[in-house]
């Protein structure tokens, strides 16, 4: 479980960083991978959108700020 939380934490910073990169300075991380159109771009938001899902449904039992247990 360690493992996946890490995963998906890492992916959740990394779209973090894109949405900072976004309204700063208008310019995404998919750019680099040919745009939002180009199917790498696609599958890196899908992941980081299936990452928020994950850490939304599993943060409070983790989390030792919420009181949860990290295993």
């Amino acid at each position: 479980m360690k493992s996946l939380h890490m995963v998906t934490f890492t992916l959740l910073v990394i779209g973090g960083l894109n949405w900072l990169l976004l309204g700063l300075f208008g310019w995404e991380i998919g750019m680099l991978f040919g745009g939002q159109m180009a199917l790498v771009s696609k599958i890196i938001y899908v992941l980081v959108g299936v990452s928020a899902i994950n850490e939304v449904v599993i943060h409070k039992g983790i989390c030792k700020m919420c009181g949860g247990n990290m295993r």
